[in-house]
């Protein structure tokens, strides 16, 4: 049977407690009743006296065990709040510097991570964010010139202990080393270098001093880059600087057409030295080999001469005879027999020898003859006066 059927018989399953005292009563449950059984329940848990039937004992009774409750549910929130307070997360971009009573702890990497409340403190440091630091201002360079330069830092933090513990300001340390590194590396440098072809060793110059200051500070920053953006004189200037440059400009437009110019013609010069090393070696092979068969004819002249040395003579000097007279068109011959000399006027008896008439093959093929017979008859002329005078000389 329900707790709540119709009828007047006494039902102890009454959540409420009401028990056959509701009678016919179907109405909504006293909420301010329940409330104050339930904080009674809660009292007996902690310790404390439930309520009592009757009398000022229950009134009294009511307000220990609202007071318990109370008291329970701060120690609930109190314990709740420790609980949730014990426990934090470190992002994979960070690391997380624990300090216990104010002295440094450990270095948590990420993940979930536990820390004792109101005991440890945690100060999270991004570790991967590459960040930017600019400079700017006016300084001396070597040769005693104003320069403004604007530098631009890119860094990130590289130990998080040091970043959070070392310098009270790292960002303001870093300005400071920054401004310091430049002006050195600017008072060490002339104004042209600056302005022109010496900016990019500045910044790698300016790179280093800056992080070997930083690590002697021990701020625990690392530098990813150091960029210079701009360098100029004073505005006084400007226009002389900007004559300066143009004038380098011109130079370097010279230099590099001069270097096309030779890059056209050391390759031309070099063909040229090339060709020519190449005849001269060719004239060489060649007056190497004439040599050898000069010297192999003579060899075999040698052998011929050394079986007959009279007729070899002879036929020698007839020919060396006949190479002469064959480029000469005159010939002057001296005897010892009288001291009359024998001119021969081989051009004239050539052109007497000559038919008058006939083509131009024909005029050169008896031209050749008659001098052959004309050579013939000289040869024959003085070998007989030879002989003369070898008769009367005996």
């Amino acid at each position: 049977m329900a707790w709540n059927e119709p009828g007047g018989n006494r039902n102890d399953n009454d959540p409420w407690g009401n028990g056959g005292r509701r009678g016919d009563d179907q109405g909504p449950p006293d909420l301010d009743e329940a409330l104050k059984k339930g904080l009674d329940k809660l009292n007996r848990m902690l310790g404390g006296k439930g309520k009592k039937s009757g009398g000022s004992g229950g009134s009294s009774g009511g307000g220990a065990g609202g007071f318990g409750a109370i008291i329970a549910l701060a120690g609930i929130l109190v314990v709740g709040y420790v609980v949730f307070q014990s426990f934090y997360t470190v992002d994979e971009q960070e690391r997380a510097v624990v300090l216990r009573f104010g002295e440094y702890n450990r270095t948590e990497n990420p993940g979930l991570r536990f820390k004792v409340p109101l005991i440890d403190d945690v100060t999270k440091v991004r570790v991967t964010n590459v960040r930017t630091a600019e400079s700017s201002g006016q300084m001396l360079t070597q040769d005693e010139n104003l320069v403004t330069v604007d530098l631009q830092v890119q860094y990130r933090v590289a130990d998080a202990q040091a970043y959070v513990l070392n310098v009270r300001d790292s960002n303001q340390a870093l300005a400071f080393a920054t401004d310091s590194a430049l002006r050195h590396e600017v008072g060490s440098s002339s104004l042209d270098d600056v302005l022109t072809e010496g900016r990019a060793e500045l910044a790698v110059r300016v790179e280093q001093r800056l992080q070997r200051f930083l690590g002697e500070y021990g701020t625990g920053l690392e530098i990813v880059r150091v960029n210079v953006e701009s360098t100029q004189p004073p505005p006084a200037v400007q226009d002389a600087f900007r004559e300066v440059q143009r004038a380098r400009e011109d130079e370097q437009r010279v230099k590099e057409e001069a270097e096309t110019y030779r890059n056209k013609v050391v390759p031309e010069a070099r063909g040229q030295a090339q060709r020519m090393i190449e005849e001269a070696n060719a004239y060489k092979q060649e007056v190497i080999e004439r040599a050898r068969g000069e010297t192999a004819r003579f060899l075999e002249l040698l052998a011929v001469y050394q079986q007959a040395p009279t007729v070899t003579r002879d036929r020698l000097y007839l020919q060396a005879v006949e190479t002469v007279l064959s480029n000469s068109s005159k010939i002057l011959v001296d005897t010892e027999s009288s001291g009359n000399m024998m001119y021969l006027p081989l051009d004239r008896l050539t052109q007497g020898s000559l038919p008058r008439s006939g083509g131009q093959s024909s005029g050169s093929g008896s031209s050749q003859m008659d001098i052959q017979d004309l050579t013939d008859q000289v040869i024959k002329e003085l070998r007989t006066r030879q002989d003369t005078n070898v008769r009367r000389s005996r």
